[in-house]
C-alpha cells in the first residue's frame, strides 16, 4: 500500500475528484443564464406590448371624449411602466432555486459515476500500478472496494431524494392550471432524465456490483467506447437544457403530454432553442476532457479489455477527435456571434477564450505528448470549458 494522503476527508475528495465537477456546474450556469436572459427580455417585451396598446387605447378615449381631458391618457400610460429590476428580480426568484436544485443533482450523479469508476476500474484491471493518471484511491489501497461502492450508493440515494423531491414532481399551481384534479402530477421527461442518470452513473463503467445482480454485469458504458457519447448527451445538452426545461413545467406550466398548457409554441421555443444550441459546444468541451483522459489511458486499458474510441480507433484518431471537438466549439461560437451582432446584441468574449485552446490543442492534437504528460491537459480543458462558458 502506497502512503495515504494527510486525513480520510482527503482520501474521499481524491476518489470524489471535486475538480471535475466543473463539467456538471458549467452547462447549469449557462443553462441558468440563458433562461434568465429570455425571461427578461421575453417579459420586458410583453409589458412594452401592453403599454403601448394601453396608451393607444387611452389617445382613443381622449379623442372621443369632449372635454379633450388628457389627464386620462398620461395616467394610463404610467400606470403600465414597470421598473426593469423589478423584472429581473422576479425572474431570478423563480429561477435560482431551480438551478441550484439541479446543480446538486448533477454534482451527486457525477461523483456517484467517479466513484464508481474508480471501484470498477480496479476490479476489472485497468487500475494498475502501471496506471499513468492521477492517484485513485481504491487501487492505492487508500478506500477498499466495498467503502468505495457504499460512498457510491450513498451519493446515488442523495441524487434519488433530489430528483424524486424537488425535480420530478410538478408545483401545484401548474397541476391544477393544467387539468384540475386529474392534471399532470408528476413530469414524465424528467422521471427518464433522473432514472437514466442513475443508471449511467454505474452503467459508465459496470461491474458486477450492482448491475451483476440483474443479469447486466458485462454492461458498460466507458468499456465499449459510448463514454464520449454519454459525456456529450448528459454533460452536454442534458445538463444545459435541465433549468430551462424546469421553468417552462414548474413556473410557466408547461406540460409535455397534454395540450391544455399555459405558453405558447412560440414562447417555448424561445426558452428551450438558445439553450439546446448553446448545449452543443458546452458538450463538445466536455467530451474533449474525456478525450484527453482516454488518450492517456490508452495503453493500460487495452489490457483491462476496455475499448474506448482511443483504444478502438488509435491514437491518432483521438487526437484528430479532440481538435475538432475544441475548434468545432468555437466554430458554434463564432456562429453566436454573428447571430447576436445582426441584433446588436454581440459577444466577444467567449472568441477572446480561444487564446487559452492553443496551447492545448498544440500539446494533445499536435504535439507528442503521452502518458503521464497529458495530466496537466485533462485539467487545462476543463479550465478551458469553465472560461469558455
Amino acid at each position: 500500500m502506497a502512503n495515504p494522503p494527510i486525513s480520510r476527508f482527503q482520501i474521499w475528495k481524491l476518489a470524489a475528484r471535486p475538480h471535475t465537477l466543473t463539467a456538471s456546474i458549467v452547462p447549469v450556469i449557462v443553462g441558468y443564464a440563458l433562461t434568465w436572459q429570455s425571461i427578461v427580455h421575453r417579459n420586458s417585451g410583453m409589458l412594452s406590448e401592453q403599454r403601448s396598446r394601453s396608451c393607444a387605447a387611452a389617445v382613443a378615449a381622449i379623442a372621443d371624449s369632449k372635454d379633450g381631458n388628457s389627464s386620462y391618457g398620461g395616467n394610463a400610460c404610467a400606470v403600465q411602466y414597470h421598473d426593469p429590476r423589478d423584472i429581473t428580480a422576479s425572474a431570478s426568484i423563480d429561477l435560482l432555486p431551480l438551478a441550484i436544485q439541479f446543480a446538486i443533482f448533477a454534482c451527486l450523479i457525477q461523483i456517484s459515476t467517479n466513484l464508481h469508476n474508480d471501484y470498477a476500474d480496479f476490479v476489472k484491471g485497468a487500475d494498475t500500478d502501471e496506471r499513468v493518471g492521477h492517484a485513485r484511491a481504491t487501487q492505492r489501497g487508500w478506500l477498499s472496494p466495498y467503502e468505495t461502492c457504499r460512498g457510491c450508493v450513498l451519493c446515488l440515494l442523495g441524487a434519488l431524494l433530489m430528483g424524486m423531491h424537488y425535480l420530478i414532481p410538478t408545483y401545484n399551481q401548474c397541476v391544477e392550471g393544467i387539468g384540475g384534479a386529474d392534471g399532470l402530477e408528476y413530469d414524465p421527461i424528467m422521471i427518464f432524465v433522473v432514472l437514466s442518470s442513475l443508471f449511467n452513473a454505474v452503467a459508465y463503467t459496470g461491474g458486477p456490483f450492482p448491475l451483476g445482480y440483474i443479469g447486466l454485469g458485462d454492461i458498460s458504458i466507458g468499456y465499449s467506447g459510448l463514454g464520449d457519447l454519454f459525456v456529450f448527451v448528459y454533460f452536454g445538452i442534458v445538463a444545459t437544457v435541465g433549468v430551462p426545461y424546469l421553468y417552462l413545467t414548474k413556473v410557466a406550466c408547461f406540460s409535455p403530454t397534454s395540450n391544455q398548457t399555459a405558453i405558447s409554441q412560440r414562447e417555448l421555443q424561445q426558452l428551450l432553442y438558445p439553450s439546446f444550441l448553446h448545449s452543443v459546444p458546452i458538450g463538445f468541451l466536455a467530451t474533449a476532457i474525456i478525450v484527453v483522459n482516454n488518450l492517456r489511458d490508452r495503453h493500460t486499458d487495452i489490457h483491462a479489455g476496455k475499448k474506448t474510441v482511443a483504444v478502438r480507433f488509435g491514437g491518432k484518431f483521438a487526437k484528430i477527435e479532440y481538435f475538432i471537438l475544441v475548434v468545432g466549439s468555437y466554430g458554434f461560437c463564432l456562429y453566436f456571434w454573428l447571430l447576436e451582432r445582426e441584433k446588436d446584441r454581440g459577444d466577444d468574449s467567449v472568441i477572446l477564450s480561444f487564446p487559452m485552446a492553443i496551447p492545448q490543442l498544440k500539446a494533445v492534437a499536435f504535439g507528442g505528448k503521452d502518458g503521464q504528460s497529458l495530466n496537466e491537459h485533462v485539467g487545462g480543458t476543463a479550465r478551458l470549458q469553465m472560461i469558455y462558458c
